[in-house]
């Protein structure tokens, strides 16, 4: 026999909903981050009139009121579902056919509460989650601004600070605090970041009208360097968070980038552009004022492991490979034999985390906080946070060949949670033998002078 009329309606919305569950609070910790809060004068005055046009004039709730009844789980009315009774043209329905339908409608009923309820209790537990994160950024970032920077060079380097660097620093104040953890060693003006930017709009504009420079002894390249060192920027800026949409052409970092890479350029003429600054300086130019990131930038660079990536001094960075591999070895062996049984060498995966700074691998949040704690401890947490990575996904990389470890390592998962990588990187011992990073590392750099300076009489 035929279903009834009702199950035709099945997969319609067939509950009324409640208003949709919003947010609207003026004391909103959000907007207190941003020193801004959204005036609610106009709406209410909106809403008054359309109430009374409508003759049901009543006060309306006020913003706190809202959100207490968002929290409120109420069921939903059913009175939109109704059984009616077959058309007076076909046959009735027999009793026991009609009692079969009215249990099945109600259990769905019954199905559709539960499953409103579940939603309900979910987005009570993140609007929870985000006023506590909201409100924990909020005192973190009171507590950077009115005790910590104002007194930097006495508590930067205390345990309560380093602890709250752990834990990630407050957007509001995180370029001030990368600033001066990078420092300023080359003694960087804003002036010279002019200067600077000024002779790399000189040479954009005579090398698109393909006119020869009179300082190409002074800069040290080449025409056809410079020409390739330009297209080069021109396609990484375009490739540079591209789901963005800020650093393409036409967005409004576009030339801010552009800018900073080409004056960079013309500072260090030795190093020129390497594909990978492009993710550093979009970084530092999210977070500081043009020449600041300038500044941030040309610092950064020159600490020794961006320095001797970015320069390809192949034997240094087989030295950093090497000093790697022995704290890969200490605390995750397992993973370590099987990349060895794979051969699987860590310039493969390493080489695009350390060019990077894991902004391109890594969710842009979560690269962030990579940065907070590498602007504390230096370019040990690098190393430090690719083990933890390697152990978060130990499991999987130990069932996978090389192809699929390498692809996996190429392109990390972008749900990738930063509680649990963090976690991770915690748990790695960056200590071998009683031996620190620096440490392992200088006796590594010793060994290989030490061979390059046998090496001549081994010849002789």
């Amino acid at each position: 026999m035929a279903a009834p009329s009702l199950l035709l309606f099945v997969d319609r919305n067939i509950f009324a909903r409640k208003k949709s569950f919003s947010v609207e609070k003026t004391d909103d910790l959000g907007w207190k981050l941003f020193n801004r809060i959204p005036q609610q004068g106009n709406s209410r005055t909106v809403s008054k009139e359309y109430e009374e046009r409508i003759g049901r004039a009543s006060k309306s709730p006020s913003p706190k009121q809202n959100v207490r009844k968002s929290l409120i789980f109420e069921p939903l009315s059913t009175t939109a579902l109704i059984l009616e009774d077959r058309p007076a043209n076909l046959p009735a329905k027999p009793a026991e056919e009609a009692q079969k339908h009215r249990l099945e409608y109600e259990e769905m009923v019954a199905q559709a509460k539960r499953r409103e309820f579940k939603d309900a209790q979910r987005r009570k537990k993140q609007l929870e989650e985000r006023c506590k994160l909201e409100e924990s950024i909020g005192n973190a970032a009171l507590t950077w601004n009115t005790e910590i920077l104002p007194n930097w060079e006495t508590m930067c380097c205390s345990r309560r600070v380093r602890d709250m660097w752990w834990q990630g620093i407050p957007p509001s104040v995180r370029g001030r605090v990368w600033s001066l953890a990078i420092g300023n060693e080359l003694n960087i003006t804003h002036d010279l970041y002019d200067i600077c930017l000024s002779r790399a709009k000189d040479r954009w504009k005579s090398l698109s009208m393909g006119t020869q420079e009179a300082d190409n002894e002074d800069s040290g390249l080449s025409v056809a360097d410079r020409e390739a060192s330009l297209e080069s920027i021109k396609l990484d800026i375009s490739r540079t968070f591209p789901n963005l949409c800020i650093f393409q052409r036409g967005g409004p970092y576009h030339d801010m980038l552009h800018s900073i890479l080409g004056a960079y350029t013309c500072y260090r003429p030795d190093v020129g552009y390497v594909q990978g600054m492009s993710f550093i300086a979009a970084v530092l130019i999210l977070n500081l004022d043009t020449a600041d990131a300038f500044i941030a930038f040309s610092n950064l660079l020159n600490k020794p492991c961006q320095m001797a990536f970015f320069r390809v001094d192949h034997g240094l960075m087989l030295t950093y490979f090497a000093a790697f591999e022995v704290f890969f070895e200490e605390n995750l062996p397992k993973l370590f034999a099987h990349f060895k049984k794979n051969n699987l060498t860590p310039d493969i995966y390493l080489i695009d985390w350390i060019f990077t700074l894991y902004s391109k691998s890594l969710p842009l949040d979560l690269a962030c906080r990579v940065w907070d704690v590498f602007c504390r401890d230096g370019e040990e947490f690098l190393f430090s946070t690719a083990l933890g990575i390697l152990r978060l996904f130990e499991d999987i990389l130990t069932r996978m060949d090389f192809i699929h470890i390498a692809q996996f390592l190429t392109k990390l998962p972008e749900d990738l949670n930063s509680e649990d990588l963090f976690a991770s990187i915690a748990a790695i011992q960056m200590q071998s033998r009683n031996k620190k990073w620096s440490q392992v590392l200088s006796a590594l750099q010793k060994d290989n002078r030490d061979m390059e300076n046998r090496s001549p009489s081994l010849k002789r």
